[in-house]
């Protein structure tokens, strides 16, 4: 059994709909009311439900088994649910065919609270060589025959079953009574028909066949091909390993997308194409081997094509569509299995824009390529059961806003990341100038004994101490009896007067050191300061602590000034 496609849904185009007043019991002239909008179109006989068809599918069918389901809504007959099986090449799948065409629509309809009360059917083949319309149709009886056995077995009555074939129309719910040549009905012209003006009033467009639609996905073969297929062979080599290891496949995901992404741009910034074919033939220009290649390979992780499904919408689904389009095309030779990805995108994104004809076939159509391929069966079952898109529409655009939440956080976390060795060099200079305005410009005094070396970030030649003693603001002018060299040697080898001790305390400049504590565990007081606690024996006496005090603000005046305890004043040299 060949079963090319499979469609079942109920006919939700608020535009346009069709009542007719059942039962069917007569083959004469019987209406079936059509509502488009506020005009009311009727349906009286066989011929014009042979015309009405392709604006029930959308699309002009063949080799086609189709069943329309009618409910009554106030005594009046409504199309609802359709569905659609090829005709399979050998008679006796026929039978099985039939049961599960009749099965699946009226099922449909139970689920969606609408189970069917009446069906019309239809036979869509046109002749082969050597055939005519009218062999075509006797042919097609038997299967005709089953399709009224499969329905009335679910209480639902066939009340027209139509042949469609070269052009003409036979009814097989005739009864022999006259009422049809043998040679059939010729079917009118497209667009002359009342329903076909009332189709284009509300703007209901009836695309081609189903064979031109799956013309638009199935591989080149041109020459074109060749080359793809080679492209597809070198990147493979390059790409195939990096997909396997788990590092190189987030590159790959983000390479393919960035490529998928200007590729789009470059497909919407060319001009529209009013005819479908040649349409794809421009896209096929501005696809190159390589790029597709990539492309095919990089959507085969699951990962990377869930986010590329996300173009669904708005200004990017149009562009997305034709890609994904193309994409199917270059699937060539061997490769015919990796058009899974590419078919399903497009099917998805068909069925989200709302063309649910495109998004059958393509879906259709990934399943064949790959039968296990579980996003197209998802959806391909989804929209067969007419679920409403949006739901994985909300779904995939939540995906989208997290994994931007993701990003913006982790660029934050850089761009912090990259500012704080400046703010820790910013802070570690801002505490090197106030440590030396708390002690008198104390970087500024030279290496020696109980003096550790001063940092980069505390040179005193680029950022002197801010004295904090009113003589220092008093300017101290180099010795011009002494020499640069000599200035320099007498700097080194005088003792610091305010170098550091081990306890951290500031000797006084007469030399004298501060006692370690007591044993009794008094505590002597800081050197420069007065104390009031009680005497210990070898303290300093109150007249040397205060001409110390003294002594220390004179030499912190001198060094804030860059001079030196001698009167000279210290170079950038000196410092270093």
């Amino acid at each position: 059994m060949t079963n090319h496609d499979e469609m079942t849904g109920p006919f939700d185009n608020d535009d346009v709909s069709y009542e007719g007043r059942p039962p069917y019991t007569s083959h004469g002239p019987t209406p079936f009311d059509g509502d488009l909008g506020t005009h009311q179109v009727t349906l009286r006989s066989p011929a014009e439900l042979a015309d009405a068809l392709p604006y029930l599918l959308g699309y002009r069918p063949e080799d086609s088994i189709i069943l329309v389901s009618l409910h009554d809504r106030g005594g009046r007959g409504r199309f609802g649910g359709r569905a659609r099986l090829g005709i399979p090449t050998h008679p006796d799948d026929w039978a099985a065919v039939a049961q599960q065409l009749a099965h699946g629509l009226v099922t449909g309809g139970e689920r969606r609270g609408a189970r069917p009360e009446q069906i019309v059917a239809y036979l869509c083949q046109e002749p082969t060589k050597g055939e005519t319309g009218q062999s075509v149709m006797e042919r097609l009886q038997p299967l005709a025959h089953q399709l009224r056995v499969a329905c009335g077995r679910l209480d639902v009555p066939v009340i027209e079953a139509l042949c469609i074939s070269d052009g003409r129309f036979w009814s097989y719910c005739c009864g022999g009574q006259g009422c049809c040549p043998d040679e059939g009905e010729p079917m009118g012209l497209p667009g002359t028909s009342v329903l076909a003006a009332a189709a284009a009033y509300a703007g209901i467009q009836v695309r081609g066949t189903l064979r031109e639609l799956r013309a638009r996905l199935m591989p080149l073969e041109t020459a074109v091909a060749v080359e793809q297929e080679v492209a597809l062979d070198t990147a493979g080599m390059s790409l195939v390993p990096r997909i396997f290891d788990e590092t190189g496949r987030a590159e790959v995901a983000d390479e393919t997308i960035e490529l998928a992404e200007r590729l789009m741009h470059r497909l919407a910034d060319t001009a529209p194409v009013p005819d479908p074919a040649a349409a794809d033939r421009c896209d096929d220009e501005l696809l190159r081997a390589n790029e597709a290649a990539a492309l095919i390979l990089g959507l085969q992780d699951r990962t990377t094509r869930d986010r590329a499904a996300e173009w669904m919408e708005g200004d990017e689904a149009g562009p997305a569509l034709r890609l994904w389009r193309a994409l199917a095309r270059r699937c060539v030779g061997p490769y015919a299995e990796h058009a899974a990805a590419p078919l399903t995108l497009a099917g998805w994104v068909a069925w989200s824009t709302g063309d649910e004809l495109e998004a059958r076939e393509a879906l259709a159509m990934a399943l064949g390529a790959d039968p296990d391929y579980l996003f197209a069966r998802l959806l391909h079952q989804a929209c067969n059961e007419g679920l409403d898109p949006e739901s994985v529409r909300r779904c995939l655009r939540a995906e989208r806003a997290e994994r931007g939440g993701r990003a913006e956080r982790a660029e934050q976390s850089e761009r912090a990341e990259r500012a704080e060795p400046a703010e820790c060099g910013g802070r570690a200079q801002s505490d090197g100038h106030a440590e030396r305005d708390a002690r008198g410009g104390r970087a500024a005094q030279p290496e020696g004994e109980g003096r550790e070396p001063a940092s980069e970030a505390t040179d005193v030649t680029m950022h002197p101490a801010v004295p904090s003693h009113p003589a220092a603001l008093a300017p101290v002018s180099p010795s011009p009896h002494v020499p640069e060299q000599r200035r320099r040697r007498r700097t080194r080898s005088s003792a610091s007067p305010l170098a550091a001790t081990d306890e951290g305390q500031v000797p006084s400049p007469s030399g004298r050191r501060s006692r370690t504590p007591a044993a009794d565990g008094t505590r002597p007081s800081a050197a420069g300061r007065g104390s009031t606690g009680p005497r210990t024996p070898g303290k300093p006496t109150a007249s040397h602590r205060r001409a110390d005090r003294v002594d220390a603000q004179e030499a912190n005046a001198v060094r804030a000034d860059g001079g030196t305890a001698d009167g000279d004043s210290a170079t950038g040299d000196d410092l270093r």
